[in-house]
């Protein structure tokens, strides 16, 4: 029996998402979160999933940063990026950082359950006007890509709440922590960073953004 993952914070497009993989399975297990934070929880709850339909942008990450950690967390978890981004270049990166495919959410029911079937079957599936194009970061893009793959899953959330330029305060309230723990998770994440303040560690996370940020 099948068991997938989806990770996109707009119902309407989790719903469209199910209905394809049930289009194929209908017996699949889907299993849904709407946030990073909440994806984390789902893949550690559903270890044996076999893929998963990831949107670049939910609550608790930009750009590539969420499918980069994913990638280094469960590196034998197949990704799918879903996006209304379209651009070639941004299709390119996506592979780059590691997804086995990218479906545009502008694809038919079809074309999702062909591209969900052939990575399921150990294929990188791509639109089909970008077959055989190039997947290469700028150096600067895959040095961050690596650094933030270190990062533990609590101190990533940091991350992206720095990116989102929340103070340590903020952190603190949305996390149910102490201020004191922020400081210690922004001292572990400069030093994995390689960065000396959290002016740098933004600027760093904003090396893996989308161009033309935010679609969905």
């Amino acid at each position: 029996m099948r068991e997938v993952l989806i990770a996109d914070d707009h119902p309407l497009f989790r719903d469209a998402l199910k209905r394809a993989v049930q289009t194929e399975w209908p017996n699949a297990l889907l299993h849904e979160a709407d946030s990073v934070p909440a994806l984390q929880a789902l893949i550690d709850a559903h270890p044996d999933a076999e893929l998963l339909l990831l949107d670049l942008h939910m609550p608790g990450a930009s750009g590539f940063s969420a499918l980069v950690h994913v990638r280094s967390q469960h590196p034998g978890l197949p990704i799918v990026v879903v996006s209304a981004h379209e651009e070639s270049a941004v299709i390119a990166r996506a592979v780059a950082h590691g997804a086995s495919g990218y479906i545009p959410k502008s694809a038919s029911i079809g074309t999702i359950v062909e591209a969900i079937r052939g990575v399921l079957a150990g294929e990188v599936w791509l639109p089909e006007s970008l077959v055989g194009t190039g997947a290469s970061l700028e150096p600067g893009e895959a040095d961050a890509a690596a650094r933030i793959a270190d990062l533990t899953p609590q101190q990533f959330r940091v991350l992206a709440m720095i990116a989102e330029g929340l103070l340590n305060k903020q952190i603190a309230y949305d996390l149910g922590v102490s201020e004191a723990t922020v400081k210690a998770h922004m001292t572990a994440i400069m030093r994995k960073l390689g960065v000396g303040n959290r002016t740098q560690v933004a600027l760093l996370a904003s090396q893996l953004a989308v161009d033309g940020e935010p679609l969905a």
